[in-house]
C-alpha cells in the first residue's frame, strides 16, 4: 500500500513510517520543513488544504499523526477537519492518531478519561481536551475515518508486536497502568490498515 504520514517528525509519525517499509508498503513522509529523509518523503503543511489533496491523491490510506506545539491546542481539531477534508477529496481512508481523553474509564462507563484527574493531571488538561474535540470533528465529518485513541501512557519503548485491542474504554493491567510502546502502537496502526476491523474508535494497551 502508499501509505501518507503526516506528522512524520513525531513520536508516532516516524515509528508509523518505520513500520509500513518494514512490511514492504510504500509511505510517503510528510514533513512541515525539509525532510532529512529515508523514506519517501515530502514538505507539506497539514493547514494546507489544497497540498494536503494533492499528497493524499493516490494513496491507499492516511495516517493523521500530528500534535499541536504547547499552547496550540485549540489548533487540533481545525487541522484535523483540514485533513479529513482532504482526505474526503481524494477518496481515500484516513487513520487518525488521537488522545485518550475521550475513552471511558474501566468500570465507570459514564465517565472520560478526560474527567479524571487520574489519568488526565491538570497540565495536560489543556491537549487531553483538544483530543477529545478532535474526536467530535471527526464524528462530524463524512470522511472514510477511523479513531485510534492511544492508552494513558505512550512513550518510546520496545516493538513486541503485541497488544491488545479495545473500541471506546481505556485498557488498563490489574493493576491499573494503561500504556503502551509507541512502537507498539505503530505495528497496531499497521494492523488496522492492512486488515480493518471496522469500528471508527479503537483503542490499544497491554
Amino acid at each position: 500500500m502508499r501509505i501518507t504520514v503526516v506528522g512524520a517528525a513525531g513520536m508516532v509519525g516516524s515509528r508509523v513510517v518505520a513500520e509500513a517499509a518494514s512490511r514492504g508498503h510504500q509511505p510517503v513522509a510528510v514533513f512541515r520543513r525539509v525532510p532529512p529523509g529515508e523514506a519517501t518523503a515530502v514538505v507539506g503543511d497539514a493547514n494546507d488544504p489544497d497540498r494536503m489533496a494533492e499528497l493524499f491523491a493516490g494513496a491507499d490510506a492516511v495516517v493523521a499523526a500530528t500534535r499541536p506545539a504547547p499552547g496550540h491546542e485549540h489548533t487540533l481539531a481545525p487541522t484535523t477537519t483540514i485533513l479529513l477534508d482532504a482526505a474526503a477529496k481524494a477518496g481515500t481512508r484516513v487513520l487518525v492518531v488521537g488522545g485518550a481523553a475521550p475513552l471511558r474509564i474501566p468500570g465507570r462507563p459514564d465517565r472520560r478519561v478526560l474527567d479524571s484527574p487520574e489519568y488526565v493531571p491538570e497540565r495536560f488538561r489543556a491537549v487531553a481536551a483538544a483530543s477529545a474535540a478532535q474526536l467530535d470533528a471527526c464524528r462530524a465529518h463524512p470522511a472514510d475515518w477511523v479513531y485510534l485513541s492511544p492508552p494513558a501512557l505512550l512513550e518510546p519503548g520496545q516493538r513486541t508486536g503485541t497488544y491488545r485491542r479495545g473500541t471506546t474504554t481505556l485498557i488498563a493491567d490489574a493493576e491499573g497502568a494503561s500504556r503502551v510502546s509507541a512502537e507498539d502502537l505503530a505495528v497496531a496502526v499497521l494492523d488496522e490498515l492492512e486488515n480493518p476491523r471496522g469500528d471508527r474508535h479503537f483503542t490499544v494497551g497491554y
